[in-house]
């Protein structure tokens, strides 16, 4: 049996460094990367990084913008950010993400309790900004 649920494949962040912004999701949030030998090696457009078995960021160079073709316009949003990205993570890796950030004096928002998301009220949640100024929420349910 197929499932046909819609879900979330890929998020494009466009980013100054590709490379030190894979840094900054390996170390600082704890994702996996991808690509990112291909892409230092000139054999991979732009690295990405892992979210989870499904979702992935993929990180594209700023310079890329003048390049999208494939959709009138698309060239006129690099720079113009979506509000922000939200991780929904286990208690445990939530508490060691905003650990890691403040550890790498990541400025992070106070934490919030309750606000509502895709499962309902999350227990709590921050939000910080990547080193290309992409905001983030980290939020957990359990």
């Amino acid at each position: 049996m197929t499932d046909h649920t819609a879900r979330l494949d890929h998020v494009v962040l466009w980013v100054r460094d590709p490379v030190a912004a894979a840094d900054f999701y390996e170390k600082a949030v704890g994702l996996e990367t991808l690509r990112l030998t291909e892409f230092a090696a000139g054999e991979a457009p732009f690295p990405s990084v892992r979210v989870n078995d499904e979702t992935i960021l993929d990180l594209m160079p700023l310079t890329f913008a003048e390049h999208m073709t494939m959709l009138p316009g698309a060239a006129d949003s690099a720079g113009h950010p979506v509000n922000h990205v939200c991780l929904s993570l286990p208690h445990g890796e939530f508490d060691a993400l905003l650990s890691r950030l403040q550890e790498r004096s990541v400025p992070v928002s106070d934490l919030s309790y309750d606000s509502f998301g895709a499962r309902g009220k999350a227990r709590r949640s921050f939000y910080f900004r990547d080193p290309d100024g992409n905001v983030f929420e980290a939020r957990h349910y359990d």
